[in-house]
């Protein structure tokens, strides 16, 4: 009996603590006043890098991927060290892949000779700039332009 209520207990803090985590995400009216003009101008930039070429949509959607999925660290590759670590040690959506210079990600294992679309992000990023300077970060402009590069290659898909 005392281990069925600890199981009920423990898994009653994991659905808690699971639900946090969902709730937090980001909201398509986050810029709405800020930069209201964000989202348009990094639809209309991924529209126009998959006009050019149809690879570029999944290209934008494995960069996204890579920087919050990928551990790229050679120092400490296993994850489960990463979890109990310091601060230092936690990875995420971060826009870190788009680092330049001997020790940034977009060097390292994984992403080295392997990621493309940096200059689509790069062109996002100054147009973006150019509109609300310093109000949108580059791990916005990256996770924005990922999900509007998957609706750009609709056109493209098979059957």
């Amino acid at each position: 009996m005392g281990l069925g209520k600890l199981t009920i207990f423990c898994f009653g803090v994991f659905l808690g603590v699971l639900a946090g985590i969902a709730s937090a995400h980001l909201s398509t009216t986050f810029y709405s006043s800020s930069c209201p003009n964000v989202h348009a101008t990094i639809k209309k930039a991924v529209k126009s890098a998959v006009l050019k070429e149809a690879r570029m949509g999944a290209s934008l959607l494995r960069l996204h991927f890579h920087d919050c999925f990928v551990n790229a660290s050679w120092k400490y590759p296993h994850w489960l060290i990463m979890v109990f670590l310091s601060n230092k040690f936690k990875q995420g959506c971060d826009a870190s892949v788009l680092l330049d210079g001997k020790t940034g990600e977009k060097s390292t294992g994984p992403n080295a000779n392997s990621l493309r679309g940096f200059h689509v992000i790069d062109t996002i990023k100054s147009k973006v700039e150019k509109l609300c300077p310093g109000v949108v970060s580059c791990a916005d402009i990256l996770t924005v332009a990922a999900r509007d590069a998957t609706v750009a290659v609709r056109p493209y898909l098979i059957g």
